[in-house]
């Protein structure tokens, strides 16, 4: 055997060396995240969960399953299902689960995704069977709920915690949507209708309480008119009667200085004005006789 020959065998040997050394350190070694747990089966038989950061294993004999922790969303597309009053529904929703127990999520069920979701449409409908459809329509929070608590009492076993169940669309019967949108329609009507009734009630009653306003304004006006006019009349009475009385004053205190000459006088210069009229017969009173005899008597002295 030549040089030549051992150093290719060499060679040949070394390079199988360092692939069987590169697949076994390939094996052997793993990184794991924060968010990741691995399963460990050693011959078979698991041996617990390994990570997060650097974990070694035994190429050939061990074997990992990796589990994600974060919490994680699926949809559960349109299904049909019959209501208690046997109202057909269409319903898709979403369900939020979480990987508590990596150990059980594997070794607990062979696809624990794929059996959640067919537990989760086996749920919706015995849920749905058991409500009417207005409920179904009006209760979705109610739905969601009574849907998580079911499905994490299945899920417990597995090692997975349902999170949050949400319904986002529920697509009820052709004749449903019709009827559902006349309802609308009259009740927006029934709304219009009570809107400018009230509208009109509230207007009347703004109305009456102007017009009663104002009559109350303006019989108070009339009221304090009549007083205040009563009250100009008031005092112009007192004072024509304290003229009156000043007068009469003046006339008693004038009287006092007249005698029986100025009151002939006055009597003759009456006769005079008589004289001068048209009429032809007069009367004369008793007591014109006696005034006279007086003033002749007096003329005599």
């Amino acid at each position: 055997m030549t040089s030549g020959t051992v150093t290719t065998t060499v060679l040949c040997v070394v390079a199988f060396v360092v692939v069987v050394l590169v697949f076994f350190l390939a094996n052997a070694i793993r990184i794991v995240n924060e968010y990741q747990r691995l399963v460990v089966f050693r011959l078979g038989r698991c041996v617990g969960t390994k990570g997060p950061g650097l974990v070694l294993l035994i190429p050939i004999i061990d074997r990992a399953v990796k589990a994600d922790l974060r919490e994680q969303v699926r949809e559960v597309p349109h299904q049909v299902s019959i209501t208690k009053d046997n109202a057909p529904i269409s319903i898709d929703f979403l369900w939020y689960f979480k990987v508590m127990d990596p150990t059980m999520s594997v070794i607990g069920v062979a696809n624990f995704e794929l059996s959640s979701a067919g537990m989760a449409t086996t749920t919706l409908r015995s849920v749905i069977g058991g409500i009417p459809l207005d409920e179904v329509l009006s209760q979705r929070e109610h739905i969601n709920q009574t849907l998580r608590t079911k499905l994490d009492e299945v899920t417990e076993r597995w090692g997975v915690k349902v999170t949050n169940v949400e319904i986002r669309e529920i697509i009820p019967p052709k004749d449903v949507q019709d009827a559902m949108n006349k309802q609308m329609s009259a009740e927006r009507i029934r709304r219009a209708v009570v809107t400018e009734s009230e509208g009109n009630r509230d207007a009347a009653i703004n109305v009456a309480t102007g017009h009663k306003q104002a009559t109350i304004l303006q019989a108070e006006g009339q009221k304090q008119s009549a007083i205040l006019e009563a009250e100009g009349q008031k005092q112009a009475q007192v004072l024509k009667a304290d003229g009156f009385s000043v007068a009469l004053e003046k006339i008693f205190a004038a009287a006092k200085t007249i005698d029986q000459k100025t009151m002939t006088l006055q009597y003759f210069e009456t006769l005079k004005n008589l004289g001068q009229g048209a009429s032809t017969k007069f009367i004369f009173p008793m007591e014109f006789t006696s005034m006279i005899e007086n003033f002749v008597k007096a003329k005599e002295k």
